[in-house]
């Protein structure tokens, strides 16, 4: 049976597995295998590029490595879109955001040689480290764009229009990302001190990889009290801090973005 996106004017029996990033003037959408980008420019064009993704995590399914894979997966088309659409403004680039990611770099120095106990000092340093990104999603522009994203992927993925909240963005991974680094520095700060540096980093590996196995368990089951539980906290961060309702200029944007993704991953 074939379901037709209420917004998006295309048909598709299956629908294939989509992420996304807003911008501060546009809409990234990537699938297994490709991204498109598509920003509207300082004088009111939409300019749209697509390509084939030069590294994919899709196809990685050990529980250990997928979620590393996948996060570098939507890091390496940052490089990609600075390349072929010089245009686009990504939500980092702003003067403040670069300011809050100094001092809170600074910030999580003074809490890792202060005297509170290893358990509190990570997660004080998690919750500043959350700071920039927090920022960066403030913006007006790119939490309208962030809306805009969710709808318009939501209503590809339902068939109907969707809300500008989404049970697979990436707001949902703090939670779980905060509690396992916490947890899995709290660990590496008791080995040696000629191995602790080492402890650390296999300790964001695990808890990147640990993160991603709670969110896909929550999205799997959203029915389940724990898994609404889990998620509350990201849904409240998109309502009331990360998205705010696109225009219709917006999801045009983001409708764009979507479409180009879709005609190369299907081609």
């Amino acid at each position: 049976m074939t379901r037709r996106g209420a917004t998006l004017g295309f048909v598709s029996e299956e629908k294939i597995r989509l992420g996304g990033m807003a911008l501060a003037n546009g809409v990234l959408v990537h699938g297994p295998t490709a991204w498109a980008c598509a920003v509207r420019t300082d004088d009111g064009e939409l300019k749209v590029v697509a390509r084939r993704k030069r590294f994919s995590g899709a196809s990685v399914e050990s529980p250990l490595l997928r979620g590393p894979a996948r996060l570098a997966d939507a890091l390496s088309i940052v490089p990609q879109i600075r390349s072929a659409l010089p245009e686009a403004r990504l939500p980092f680039q702003r003067k403040g955001v670069l300011a809050t990611m100094l001092v809170s770099a600074v910030a999580v120095r003074i809490v890792r040689t202060s005297r509170l106990g290893p358990a509190a000092q990570e997660l004080m340093s998690g919750l500043l480290s959350v700071a920039p990104a927090a920022l960066a999603l403030r913006g007006a522009d790119v939490a309208a764009y962030h809306g805009a994203e969710h709808i318009s992927i939501g209503t590809y993925e339902h068939g109907e229009r969707a809300q500008r909240e989404h049970e697979r963005c990436g707001s949902h991974l703090i939670g779980p990302l905060l509690a396992t680094t916490a947890l899995g520095n709290t660990l590496a700060s008791h080995a040696p001190a000629h191995m602790r540096t080492a402890a650390r980093l296999g300790a964001q590996f695990a808890a990147v990889a640990a993160s991603t196995e709670i969110f896909g368990w929550m999205v799997r089951n959203p029915d389940k009290r724990l898994a609404r539980a889990l998620a509350k906290p990201g849904h409240e961060l998109q309502h009331r801090v990360a998205t705010a309702e696109p225009t219709p200029a917006q999801i045009e944007v983001a409708e764009a973005a979507l479409a180009a993704c879709l005609e190369l991953e299907r081609s």
